[in-house]
């Protein structure tokens, strides 16, 4: 009797430490796998969600995420879209757990913040740019480099037309902070 409850606690130990070392195996995975999940990985599972961005310069932007890629997201800022690249964001509120790389937004993921201004240079409607140390410009895109984008200062109640043209200003894209349509202009949504 005492010979059989003595590997029964053999047997019992031995069975703890597989599961112990498999709750291990299993811990360790899991923060191998969360070490390479992105913010915008983060950000794609919400999409449709209610978020709070809190960007450089302390600019807030809050609504209804609406797409995101891994260089920018869009969100519904009140009645009007903004564009806000993913190096002006400081923290995001309203995030669960879960992250997504899925196959569903694979292509979107991959396009840039500057292939998402040409987007909004080829639409041509004035844009409200907030710079991520507060300033303001406001215009039309009309080209967008690797680094930089060209902004056709005009009076937003005219067209981008050169009479209208205060001046062309170079802006780089690492002081961006968000982008918004001028109301009653086209949209970045959608």
């Amino acid at each position: 009797m005492r010979w059989e409850r003595l590997f029964e606690d053999l047997e019992a130990q031995l069975d703890a430490a597989v599961e112990a070392e498999l709750a291990g195996e299993v811990a360790e995975r899991t923060r191998h796998e969360r070490a390479h999940v992105t913010l915008a990985d983060r950000l794609v599972a919400w999409v449709g969600e209610m978020v709070t961005l809190d960007l450089l310069g302390g600019a807030v932007v809050a609504g209804r995420l609406e797409q995101a890629a891994q260089q920018w997201v869009v969100v519904m800022h009140g009645p009007l879209p903004a564009l806000v690249p993913m190096t002006a964001v400081v923290t995001v509120g309203g995030l669960g757990r879960a992250a997504s790389a899925g196959d569903r937004t694979a292509v979107l993921r991959r396009l840039s913040f500057p292939a998402a201004l040409r987007a909004v240079a080829r639409d041509r409607s004035p844009v409200r740019i907030e710079l991520v140390d507060g300033r303001v410009l406001t215009g039309t895109v009309d080209a967008v480099g690797s680094d930089h984008l060209d902004l056709a200062e005009h009076p937003l109640d005219e067209l981008r037309r050169p009479s209208a043209v205060r001046q062309v200003r170079a802006v780089a894209l690492a002081a961006v902070a968000v982008v918004h349509p001028v109301p009653g202009s086209s949209t970045l949504a959608g």
